[in-house]
């Protein structure tokens, strides 16, 4: 019999809602001390040219301006999340358009960026490379002369050009393709996108009357920030405190110093603090976007349609810096996903990060996955066509089992992959008629709760009052509404009495903080941890106020068991104009236990909206390295008005990671989405496309040469 919750699974409001929708949430940028000055960036405009001379004669006689920094007054450290191969401040050449030179400091903006526009820079072009297939040829030019030395460098390198690269094997595939009934090969393509969060990267520096470095930034991992500040500025870490400020959207793009140490810098030359405030032309020319990709995948089949082998080589383009991809192999989490959710007995995956003169490449909500989900899903759903199998069919005949091994050989226990694909299939009416030019496409996904440690502190309060201390930054997603629902259901308390707040990284001495869906789990069992002990020292008769427990968790192994989702997409082809309207989505989830219903959906929800936009429209143009898409008009994020019709099912289980068995959501609905509606176009007009977005003009086209719809 199931247990019944007080708190836990309850609609109950988010925490911080009434401060953000009334503007009482102060964002990084709001924050505003005595005698602040504005910093900014001078940036290159070529992609890849060596620096001759920098002159900032008539910036420095502009009224307000307060200091001028090259790379030749600063340490010559390199910084990074796991690999530190980018500079501060540009050091003799630039890599890609946009890559800082110089930084400014003044009294106003405004004056800023006048200063910025006075500084001159005398360039030499340098050969660059912008394809990632032409950036491994022999004939490339080479970005980084010994890659290989920096540190955080992963030791393989075949080319110089190679960030990383990644592999994995799994039985005989070569054996097990030239043993198989029928072979297909396929190759994907998808561009590169912003992540799209509202609030653009902001820092404030303070360096106190003590000596302490105080920061205020958009930044989900606090502690990690704490360590790359560090290094980056060869101070000790206890000089430095990370003070918490509201984050205006992540997505997974806030996990890097960005400008932090230039502020420091210019703080430092100053004496006063700086703010630094990327607009959205920077945001967009000089973030830290998702991977474009270059995905093949090759895959035998037998006579009775199972997968007997597949292997499967990824090129992400990286960019001219590795320094954003904080895993340890420099690598990409959806690289690892080409098995996709189904049994394959011989198998091999490569996946390899390549430096081109580009904006260096991070990482986006689900690194990596929509990217070769894409591939997986489109490239299933070709094979079910040429064998002349339903594509669910062909999915129940070559989906993991409970107790079976994934492709990558990691075994599973109490897997929902086939009752999450039925549910899908039945609440999408797979087998309903279809009308003229309306199409029914399906894809599928799984993705394991994340990994890391966190901390928790309560206190119970003279008047009652619950107090929690996390170091979780407030993201936008929820957590701490979750973080109080648990307190409230381990204390029996109404949730009203617990209060959240968050630490700064003085307050504990370490926390992974926010990323890899690793929250609910992590952060979650800690604060669950802390209740627990709480109710414990209670129970004992310790009734002395306040009264304070302190809990760490710790996982640092996946387990064997994973989050299934299911998608279907119905879709409707304009014949003459080859624009599709997606009609409809369903999505399926394999859910564990809801902890919060409302955070939960919305947590699908803007998922889903993401991959639309993925699958859909979006796409960061470059021309020679140039970014031309510089603007939200010109950069076209989904809106509400392009929302489909959703169906969402859940699907609750009482075995999951997270505390009360949860499971991971917040990464889960983006990655099938694209190709979900890919394989409805084919299935509405028989196009077949294989590069993302999925355009009317690329619809158009391939009618066109077809003569029209089938």
């Amino acid at each position: 019999m199931a247990t019944r919750h007080v708190v836990v699974g309850k609609p109950i409001p988010r925490v911080e809602g009434s401060e953000k929708v009334t503007g009482q949430a102060r964002y990084a940028a709001d924050v505003r001390l005595p005698d602040l000055l504005w910093g900014k960036v001078v940036r290159s405009p070529l992609p890849h040219a060596r620096i001759l001379r920098i002159s900032a004669e008539k910036a420095r006689a502009l009224p307000g301006v307060r200091a001028i920094l090259t790379a030749d007054d600063l340490p010559p450290v390199l910084v990074g999340r796991r690999m530190l191969d980018m500079p501060l401040l540009a050091r003799d050449r630039v890599r890609f358009v946009g890559e800082p030179v110089a930084a400014v400091a003044a009294e106003t903006s405004d004056v800023a960026e006048e200063a910025v526009a006075l500084i001159e820079v005398e360039y030499e072009d340098l050969p660059a490379v912008f394809d990632p297939l032409e950036a491994l040829t022999a004939e490339a030019p080479i970005l980084h002369r010994d890659a290989g030395a920096y540190e955080g460098a992963p030791k393989e390198r075949p080319h110089p050009n190679v960030q990383s690269i990644q592999r994995h094997r799994e039985g005989d595939p070569e054996r097990g393709l030239r043993q198989a009934a029928r072979v297909f090969e396929h190759t994907f393509r998808t561009p590169r996108a912003h992540q799209g969060y509202l609030e653009p990267r902001a820092s404030v520096v303070r360096i106190d009357e003590a000596g302490r470095v105080q920061v205020w930034t958009c930044n989900k991992t606090p502690f990690r920030l704490k360590e790359q500040l560090a290094r980056a500025l060869e101070l000790p870490s206890e000089r430095i405190r990370i003070n918490p400020v509201p984050i205006g959207g992540d997505f997974g793009g806030k996990g890097f110093s960005t400008d932090v140490p230039l502020a420091y810098h210019l703080a430092r030359a100053t004496g006063r603090p700086v703010k630094m405030v990327m607009g959205y032309t920077e945001e967009l020319m000089a973030g830290c976007p998702r991977h474009p990709s270059i995905i093949t995948l090759r895959t035998g089949v037998d006579a009775e349609g199972h997968i007997v082998a597949r292997t499967a080589r990824a090129i992400f383009d990286g960019g001219a810096y590795a320094a954003f991809k904080p895993r340890p192999n420099v690598d990409l989490h959806g690289g690892h996903q080409a098995g996709g959710v189904y049994r394959i007995p011989h198998f091999e995956a490569e996946s390899v990060c390549v430096y081109t003169n580009s904006v260096p490449s991070g990482h986006a909500r689900s690194p990596g996955e929509p990217q070769m989900i894409f591939a997986v899903e489109s490239h299933t759903d070709m094979i079910a066509h040429e064998l002349g199998i339903d594509p669910a069919d062909f999915r129940r005949r070559n989906l993991v089992g409970d107790g079976e091994r994934l492709a990558t050989g990691h075994r599973l226990e109490r897997v929902k992959a086939r009752e999450t694909l039925e549910a899908a299939l039945e609440a999408g009416d797979w087998r309903a008629p279809r009308r003229p030019h309306v199409g029914r496409g399906l894809a599928m996904s799984h993705r394991f709760a994340g990994l890391g440690d966190a901390r928790a502190r309560l206190r119970l309060e003279t008047d009652g009052t619950v107090r929690l201390i996390t170091a979780i930054p407030d993201t936008g997603t929820g957590a701490h509404t979750v973080f109080r629902q648990i307190v409230a259901e381990v204390l029996e308390v109404p949730p009203d009495r617990v209060v959240v707040s968050v630490g700064d990284t003085d307050a504990f001495e370490s926390d992974a903080g926010v990323g890899g869906s690793r929250v609910t789990r992590v952060a979650g069992h800690a604060v669950d941890r802390a209740a627990r002990a709480m109710r414990e020292a209670l129970a004992r008769g310790d009734r002395t106020l306040p009264l304070q427990t302190e809990a760490r968790f710790s996982v640092n192994e996946t387990g064997t068991v994973t989050s299934f989702c299911a998608q279907v997409a119905e879709v409707e082809v304009d014949p003459e104009t080859g624009c599709v309207k997606v009609l409809r989505m369903v999505t399926a989830h394999d859910a564990g236990r809801v902890l919060n219903p409302i955070g939960h959906q919305g947590q699908i929800e803007g998922g889903l909206l993401q991959g639309l936009g993925l699958a859909m429209m979006e796409a960061m143009g470059a021309e020679d390295g140039r970014i031309s898409t510089l603007s939200l008009g010109d950069y076209k994020l989904p809106v509400t008005k392009d929302a489909p019709p959703l169906t969402t099912v859940i699907l609750e289980d009482s075995v999951g990671p997270g505390p009360f068995q949860a499971k991971a959501i917040g990464e889960m609905s983006i990655s099938p989405v694209a190709a979900a509606i890919a394989n409805a176009i084919f299935d509405a007009c028989g196009v077949r496309l294989r590069d993302l977005p999925l355009t009317a003009e690329q619809v158009f086209f391939a009618l066109q040469s077809r003569g029209g719809t089938r």
